[in-house]
């Protein structure tokens, strides 16, 4: 572990040690207060007993013990508050030990509803699932956030917006405070945000209130408080009485809106308060790089924070819960209450429920960027990668597989280009071939959505990823191995059609056939990528393929991993070497687990 390593650790363990303490603090203060809350209670039973049972005291001595109660229940509860605050921080650097140590699997969010066993590169480099890179990297806690950052593992975008990322992670790298606030406020939200409900409230097409619905139901509101006031005063009922009736004709005019306005908030009305803490966050931030600039103005609106304009809603909704309060309710009813609020909230939602959508992308892609950032500072050997221009070209030094711990992890130097446009690797079982081509289609995935390589050095142009390695047959389908690969190699090859150029990684190129219609095969399949401007690897056992035609041959480099025997256990070092193998271990593997062979 290099000496940077070693200070985010010993970073992430004082900080667990402070959270911890902070935790115990709390639960002991909260302790003391609930004993404080029964022995004020206690006294304040007594109290009454003397005051209205044995009348030994003025009754007014109740009220002390009530006070003091009512005191240290808003006590009790703002402690509460700080300890689960100190909890979920206690948690967040619990999981960043955990993923420093590479005990992360299991522990997070898997993105499992982002799998797709057709997607060009999804299922064989692992990116979901139980020890996927989407647990190693997904910090995000609302919905929203793990879609923006699943989307930005799934597909590659122009390299502009890579670098705006890139940059954006190298300045919320050095940002922990701010990483932690999210996660803490974040660990809320995964089970209070529901931004589907929110969003179908604010994208629902409704009419704007009238304004002059809305000075009529206000006068009726007035004018009936008023004529109330002069009713207690001594005049007669019968103006009362009479706008009274009109305004019911009025009330019946608006009900059918009223109630749609109250049904549509219910649901999304909950959620209020923690997108305004997420929002909150965002705007008090103070960003350089242009990325996190544009996310921060996004949830400005004409200077005023969404924050502000979501508590003005909050606002409004806390109103209109006070419709349910037995007490109020006449008077409500009197004034036209649930009608002017619901009317107000219709018009907040008219000038601002458009702009939900834009403040949930903005804090999902606060959440993304902050987990490749996260990502970034847990890793601080790992390489910004260099996105640029020209022929199709991947040049890797010292390149890792990320999902492997650091001390199980052997790196290799990989270079592709214009002439060097495809590497055969062969070897024998288990030497490292799979682990080569996920190693490199990890890291260009992490490259191009913005993210840090587990390389010395990695140049990338904007690449489409395909993959065939972990191709298995269909019973539901009806279709074998070998007709699953050669659907996999025909998408690859059409996938060369579109605007990116390919990188291939195919792993036993045609192994469901026989040796010489596989060496026939896929010598087709790689002239056409070749041909079609495509970069890649292919692994192979049969050492025919590694013999190309003299149309192929110029832009081939054969590559190999090797391994020994030793005292009967065959040992591999996982170092990428020039040439062709030489030499197998089947013979000796079925040998070693007991085979007469």
């Amino acid at each position: 572990m290099s000496e940077a390593a070693k200070q985010i650790r010993r970073e992430y363990d004082a900080r667990l040690a402070t959270r911890g303490q902070a935790v115990g603090h709390c639960t002991r203060t909260a302790n003391r207060i609930s004993n404080a809350r029964l022995a004020v209670f206690a006294a304040g039973v007594a109290a009454a007993g003397l005051a209205f049972g044995a009348d030994r005291i003025d009754g007014a001595w109740v009220g002390l013990p009530a006070a003091a109660f009512a005191v240290l229940v808003v006590m009790h509860d703002r402690v509460l508050t700080r300890q689960r605050d100190a909890e979920r921080a206690v948690a967040y650097y619990e999981g960043g030990v955990a993923r420093l140590e590479h005990r992360f699997a299991g522990r997070g969010s898997q993105g499992d509803r982002f799998r797709d066993p057709q997607h060009p590169y999804a299922e064989d480099l692992d990116l979901f699932g139980v020890g996927s890179l989407f647990e190693l990297l997904c910090r995000a806690r609302t919905r929203r956030g793990e879609e923006v950052l699943a989307a930005w593992l799934l597909a590659p975008t122009d390299p502009d917006a890579v670098r705006g990322r890139q940059v954006a992670v190298a300045e919320l790298r050095e940002r922990l405070d701010l990483r932690e606030e999210l996660a803490r406020v974040g660990e809320a939200v995964a089970a209070e945000l529901h931004s589907d409900s929110i969003l179908a409230w604010g994208r629902a097409a409704i009419s704007p209130p009238s304004p002059a619905v809305r000075i009529v139901a206000a006068g009726f509101g007035m004018l009936s408080a008023g004529l109330l006031v002069a009713w207690f005063l001594g005049m007669p009922y019968i103006p009362l009485l009479f706008v009274l009736v009109v305004q019911s004709g009025f009330a019946c005019l608006v009900r059918r809106r009223v109630v749609a306005s109250i049904r549509s908030i219910e649901a999304p009305m909950r959620d209020l308060d923690v997108l305004a803490q997420l929002l909150e966050i965002l705007e008090r931030e103070h960003f350089s790089s242009p990325l996190l600039a544009r996310l921060r103005e996004r949830v400005e609106i004409r200077g005023l924070p969404a924050s502000r304009r979501i508590a003005q809603l909050r606002r409004l909704v806390n109103l209109l819960d006070a419709r349910r309060n037995q007490l109020f309710a006449p008077l409500g009813a009197l004034v036209l209450f649930t009608t002017q609020i619901t009317l107000s909230i219709d018009a907040w939602r008219v000038r601002h429920g458009a702009s939900i959508e834009q403040w949930l992308t903005a804090v999902a892609e606060l959440e993304a960027l902050a987990s490749l950032a996260t990502h970034a500072a847990e890793h601080p050997d790992d390489c910004i990668p260099a996105i640029v221009s020209g022929s199709p070209r991947l040049e890797a030094s010292h390149v890792g597989h990320p999902l492997l711990a650091e001390s199980e992890c052997v790196r290799n130097d990989v270079w592709l280009d214009a002439d060097r446009r495809v590497l055969l690797v062969s070897g024998s079982n288990m030497s490292g071939k799979s682990t080569l081509l996920r190693t490199l289609g990890l890291n260009a995935v992490l490259a191009l959505a913005g993210g840090t390589a587990r390389a010395r050095r990695l140049e990338l142009t904007p690449v489409f990823v395909g993959t065939s390695i972990r191709v298995v047959d269909s019973l539901q389908e009806g279709s074998s191995r070998f007709y699953a690969e050669i659907t996999r190699l025909h998408r690859i090859v059409e996938a060369t059609r579109e605007a990116l150029p390919v990188l291939f990684l195919l792993d036993e190129i045609l192994h469901g056939t026989n040796s010489h219609d596989r060496q026939i095969g896929a010598e087709a399949v790689l002239r056409s990528l070749v041909e079609r401007g495509a970069i890649g690897l292919v692994t192979t056992h049969d050492l025919a393929i590694t013999r190309p035609g003299p149309e192929l041959a110029p832009y081939v480099t054969n590559v190999h991993f090797q391994d020994h025997l030793e005292e009967g256990r065959m040992h591999f070092d996982f170092q990428l070497r020039s040439g062709v193998v030489t030499k197998s271990n089947a013979i000796e593997l079925m040998r070693s687990v007991g085979l007469d062979v």
